[in-house]
């Protein structure tokens, strides 16, 4: 089966990019849609990778957010692509195209990572699960199969798209581990961040992984599509005394935001789609630095280790966007104060004290948890230090001004629990 293969693991509103051999003109329902469909009241649908996904349940996310940071909320992630990477260099070769060194990785163990081009730019960001000894799997927001395909040459493995063939659900919230652990016989209550775990829910077989993108306590649960319903009804059946709650997109985007997880095109653009080189991103400036080893001989090692020697000249930073400033600029057009609903996307420019473009906001949030309105911004390097203040653009009016904002550390919101 093909889908479409959109940009972006949630694609914004009127930006597409068709894979090439795409056979439906329409979005195509996931093996949940029957469930998912039943519970969405609001008809709030987006197109995520050419499955319908559901942006928000009720009219609003508010539910469903509030579900995610305080009980838990379920999550249709089947859209994520995902590849089987399987021989006996098959860890050789994921070394090769990621900045980790998955030769690293150990059995029921996952990364998180990211691949270059040749220049070190960064093409898409992901995980790798290793299954067994010579079985791994890679996720990606992208569509990533031509790219593998195309650098496995010389190396003695095979790569499967198995994107259309795994369903997928993401529980995330304080009460997840309560949920799996009473659907599975306790299997993840030793389960650690960032690991895997065989288990059986509803007597079918499923691969739990302690990953997800809400920055909180969540695990991601992956099974053959024959068994999506009854595992989406064993959970949801025995989360009702946990708090769970069927959760969008929407809902999410705000979390991410939160903690800080960067989006392909949105926050960055993949390498291999950018028309000029001032759009195209290093691992360095996303703030993945961290994960690049260039030891091992990965494509761009040689561009990432100059740039790891003399550094990058921009860096993604969190804004903290100064509130009583908001409030009086919508004053004095004697206007109550405004922010999205949700998460935004649209890019806000950065200006320094005098007025200087140093940078782009590239998404943003007000967080109903933290009681403040934030944002993800690409900076030039000189206006990175925590505790910088700069000018964030807001339009009231029709009327461009800036607001004071202030240079923060990501993530925002880093609840133990979720390591724990």
């Amino acid at each position: 089966m093909f889908r479409f293969g959109y940009a972006g693991a949630f694609p914004r509103d009127g930006c597409v990019v068709a894979n090439p051999v795409a056979r439906f003109p329409m979005p195509i329902a996931t093996p949940f849609h029957p469930r998912t469909s039943a519970r969405c009241v609001s008809l709030f649908y987006k197109d995520w990778a050419g499955y319908y996904a559901v942006r928000s349940y009720d009219t609003t996310h508010d539910r469903e957010y509030f579900a995610f940071r305080h009980a838990c909320g379920l999550i249709d992630v089947t859209p994520l692509y995902k590849y089987d990477v399987r021989g006996e260099d098959a860890a050789r070769f994921l070394a090769r195209v990621m900045v980790r060194d998955i030769r690293k990785l150990k059995v029921n163990q996952v990364y998180y990572v990211c691949w270059c081009d040749d220049h070190g730019r960064i093409i898409d960001d992901g995980t790798v699960s290793r299954l067994t000894d010579n079985d791994y799997r890679v996720t990606s927001s992208e569509p990533a199969w031509h790219w593998l395909q195309r650098t496995s040459r010389g190396y003695r493995v095979s790569i499967e798209d198995v994107s259309d063939a795994i369903a997928a659900l993401s529980l995330q919230g304080p009460t997840a581990r309560d949920v799996l652990n009473n659907v599975t016989e306790d299997a993840v209550a030793k389960l650690g961040f960032f690991k895997l775990t065989r288990a059986k829910i509803a007597r079918a077989d499923v691969i739990v992984s302690r990953t997800g993108y809400t920055g909180d306590l969540g695990y991601e649960i992956w099974m053959a599509n024959d068994d999506a319903l009854r595992v989406y009804d064993a959970l949801y059946a025995k989360g009702h005394p946990f708090g769970l709650q069927p959760a969008g997109l929407d809902a999410m985007d705000v979390t991410r935001v939160e903690a800080g997880f960067i989006l392909n095109g949105v926050d960055y653009y993949s390498a291999l789609r950018c028309m000029i080189p001032s759009r195209q991103s290093t691992p360095f400036e996303l703030g993945l630095g961290w994960m690049v080893s260039t030891e091992h001989g990965c494509i761009g090692s040689e561009a990432l280790a100059r740039e790891r020697e003399y550094g990058s000249i921009r860096k993604l930073v969190g804004l903290d966007v100064d509130w009583n400033e908001t409030e009086a600029l919508f004053r004095s057009h004697r206007l109550p104060p405004e922010v999205h609903p949700g998460a935004w996307r649209d890019p806000r420019p950065v200006y320094d004290a005098r007025g200087a473009f140093i940078g782009q906001a590239t998404s943003g949030a007000w967080s109903p948890l933290l009681k403040k309105n934030l944002a993800l911004a690409t900076l030039v390097r000189e206006h990175t230090a925590p505790g910088t203040e700069v000018r964030f653009e807001v339009t009231v009016e029709y009327e461009r001004r800036t607001v004071k904002a202030t240079v923060t550390e990501t993530p925002f919101f880093n609840p133990e629990r979720k390591r724990k």
